[in-house]
């Protein structure tokens, strides 16, 4: 975005008698792509900005088009009308890339490269030392909140244990950030980000089918694999930040040992018997109807697994979960989530949008007519 305003691809522009501004025609920044090395095609650069608009980065002027058309369009990045949707896990992901920023550019850094169990681990500080640091220079009041600052940031994948085996504690326990922030990336990563991975090896996955044992309560945490630089998935809950909202609940034990519930495995083949397209599904006089289910999530979850891509379905149902409860079924078609239209989008996205979003959801779904 700052390339493209320093470029000036992104300006002031008029179309029909009204100005857009802060905007791009995308078949100029198509082009930009490619002349800097960020796209080696036209259809790569397709692909990389339909990215961007799925994630809410970038958007049609009028909003009048969901995807991103190689052509004189002209989109703008949301930043720069105020319509980026600054939710919980956007603003800890800030807070982390600030507190990185600030400790690297300081003489006498805590951040430094440490041994444990003969590994060098990068980017490293002692769970104390933080806790000094962040009181020191006024980012937090307190010991407490400094305690659930780190535990924000850990459970966001922003910092971790070094061996991945403890949650953040006011201790001498070594931690290290996992994301840095100052690592040249290249737009092409977004394409190899979401991977389609066998159910079996992401049992991250909030839609899994799982039941904690009631005895452990909330303290329960679940990680995501290692290689992934953001995402980690609560098993109590969707990625919520207690520490943020003011809830003291812990999400461990006193015990600080990571600890994995057994995961139900999910059918990893589809439920439908065929195919299904959007064409399909919109045409006129299709044999569908569009049902609205209103689903209040519990301690675990909402009970049901998405699957698939443009269209999404319901591969599965908890009997006793509370999708059931409000009506879901397999083989749906999920055509919006909290009012956001989501036919075109893959199962991560909508993933994603369903974590990031109330415990009461509302969805939208397509169901054939028997």
């Amino acid at each position: 975005r700052l390339r493209l305003h320093d470029g000036k691809l992104i300006k002031d522009r008029r179309y029909h008698l009204r100005t857009y501004p802060n905007c791009f025609v995308a078949k100029e920044l198509t082009d930009w792509l490619i002349d800097h090395k960020e796209a080696p095609d036209r259809e790569t650069g397709i692909r990389l900005m339909q990215k961007l608009m799925d994630y809410y980065i970038i958007h049609h002027v009028c909003d009048e088009h969901s995807d991103y058309k190689d052509a004189k369009l002209l989109y703008r990045f949301r930043k720069d009308d105020g319509t980026f949707p600054l939710n919980k896990d956007v603003k800890v992901f800030m807070r982390g890339q600030s507190l990185y920023e600030k400790l690297i550019s300081i003489e006498d850094s805590i951040l430094k490269v440490r041994e444990e169990n003969s590994v060098k681990y990068q980017r490293t500080f002692l769970g104390c030392e933080m806790i000094d640091w962040l009181i020191q220079e006024g980012e937090t009041a307190n010991r407490k909140e400094a305690v659930e600052l780190g535990r924000a940031l850990l459970e966001h994948g922003i910092i971790q244990h070094v061996s991945n085996r403890h949650h953040f504690f006011d201790s001498n326990i070594l931690y290290q950030f996992w994301i840095n922030f100052r690592r040249r990336r290249r737009l092409t990563e977004l394409l190899n980000e979401n991977s389609s991975r066998a159910l079996s090896e992401s049992p991250d996955s909030p839609f899994c089918l799982r039941k904690l044992n009631p005895d452990q309560g909330n303290t329960t945490f679940l990680s995501v694999q290692p290689n992934k630089e953001i995402k980690v998935v609560s098993a109590v809950r969707r990625s919520s930040i207690t520490s943020l909202a003011g809830n003291s609940n812990p999400y461990f034990s006193t015990t600080p040992m990571l600890v994995f519930p057994p995961v139900a495995e999910c059918n990893p083949k589809s439920v439908l018997k065929r195919p299904v397209t959007n064409e399909e599904l919109l045409s006129p006089g299709a044999p569908y109807i569009k049902k609205t289910l209103t689903i209040v999530g519990d301690a675990v979850g909402w009970g049901f697994v998405v699957r698939g891509g443009r269209p999404c379905h319901i591969q599965a149902v908890d009997p006793g979960g509370p999708a059931a409860a409000a009506g879901m079924k397999v083989c749906q078609f999920v055509f919006s989530v909290n009012g956001m239209y989501v036919l075109h989008l893959d199962y991560q996205t909508i993933s994603s949008l369903i974590m990031t979003g109330p415990r009461t959801l509302v969805m939208e779904v397509m169901e054939a007519i028997e």
